[in-house]
């Protein structure tokens, strides 16, 4: 396959005078896959015995979009015996009489530094180091006292003011970094019509950061939501589920979905604020609700804000089976964008409050982080619940069977 100037000049980077390598831009650009190996085969080429870092925002993302497919690269099968520790979470790769150790971290909270404290390392590979604080990203810089070690970053664009873009990317010459940055137009892999589909993908921060590559703060209404996104039909079929953000003084919002392959109907909801109507609801009396709002069909799931640990256990009580909610904020404010935008998720007209909600729920442009204003978001965050958690995997299911 073809490769762009700046993939080849990943490739290079082991052959230049520069300490570091910072790839940045839009996505599907080819950076991730072909830094890892310029990054094992840099390693190989000057280091036996030593030990390297490849950190992603978690051990299992890092595994998934590093580890898992460089093992299959018929490449580096043929050049490298590889060894996998899963309990370790180490690479072994050995040619000949040459071995090293690549350790694998996730980076996920302010915690996370003291994972990798104490290491000595001989390189470090930063995968979405956009996404991990800034504690950790720095320890694990700290850690490469080896000669000659080199630091490897890639990320996707978040926010200008973000400690990455200004520290890193904004003064790579005093780094003696290499700054590439990449645009969909960069990868001669991506046939027409697949960049076509992803420019197709996302609206707004999203589209500008993923498929322009911009560094770019997030301002106005979150969700490009309109008249093609509601629905005047309800389906007689299909796999029932129920999503709750829970409330006692804040509103309480729960949404009753028809999931059908991999299109969903936001059927019916519940919306209370016992702030609003001076009289707050107790777990039992919720319960009754989202009963209520169940009717007479079989629910599947009902998918919960994990912090509503006393109305879990009610609901249990009652029979439901119920899940607690994957609450990652950015990933699921994206994952609903794209699937709004791509008609897998459907308001029935009667919803009225989550369909009011969308049209205020606005990004807080005074932070210098992404954040959304904790206004008009109750709605908001059970949808969320419902596509972080139940959805993504429907989708992710059927995209297997289609390959």
């Amino acid at each position: 396959m073809p490769l762009s100037e700046k993939q080849r000049q990943i490739l290079a980077f082991p052959y230049t005078h520069f300490d570091a390598l910072i790839c940045d831009g839009a996505i599907r650009t080819g950076k991730t896959s072909l830094m890892m190996v310029a990054f094992i085969d840099w390693a190989m080429r000057n280091y036996n015995g030593h030990r390297f870092g490849i950190c992603g925002k978690t051990v299992d993302s890092c595994v998934k979009n590093l580890i898992q497919p460089f093992r299959l690269l018929g490449w580096a099968t043929e050049k490298y015996s590889l060894k996998w520790r899963g309990g370790s979470k180490e690479l072994i790769v050995s040619r000949g009489t040459v071995s090293n150790t690549f350790e694998v971290f996730g980076g996920h909270d302010e915690q996370s530094y003291m994972l990798i404290q104490g290491r000595t390392l001989a390189g470090v590979l930063l995968d979405e180091v956009a996404l991990m604080p800034r504690s950790f990203a720095e320890q694990a810089m700290a850690r490469c006292s080896v000669d000659g070690s080199r630091l490897w970053f890639n990320c996707n664009p978040g926010p200008p003011q973000h400690w990455f873009y200004t520290e890193w990317i904004q003064r790579a010459a005093e780094h003696n970094a290499l700054h590439l940055h990449f645009g969909l137009s960069d990868n001669p892999g991506l046939s027409e019509s697949i960049r076509t589909r992803y420019e197709s993908m996302y609206t707004g921060v999203f589209y500008r950061r993923y498929i322009l590559g911009e560094w770019c703060i997030a301002e106005g209404l979150v969700y490009d939501f309109g008249e093609d996104n509601i629905i005047d039909e309800k389906p007689e079929s299909g796999e029932f589920y129920i999503s709750v953000d829970y409330g006692t003084m804040n509103p309480f919002s729960a949404g009753l979905w028809c999931l059908a392959g991999t299109r969903a109907i936001r059927i019916a909801e519940y919306y209370y604020s016992g702030r609003t109507q001076f009289v707050p609801k107790t777990d039992e009396e919720y319960c009754d609700e989202v009963e209520k709002l169940a009717g007479d069909r079989k629910i599947k799931r009902v998918v919960v804000d994990p912090s509503a640990a006393s109305f879990i256990a009610a609901l249990r009580k009652r029979g439901f089976t119920v899940i607690q909610a994957y609450n990652d904020v950015m990933d699921g404010i994206r994952r609903v964008a794209v699937y709004l935008k791509n008609g897998n998720i459907k308001i029935h007209r009667s919803c009225g409050s989550t369909i009011s909600e969308f049209g205020l729920y606005r990004w807080d442009e005074k932070s210098s982080e992404d954040k959304v204003i904790k206004e008009n978001d109750h709605a908001m965050d059970d949808i969320r619940y419902f596509c972080n958690t139940v959805l993504r995997h429907k989708i992710r299911h059927s995209r297997m069977e289609g390959e």
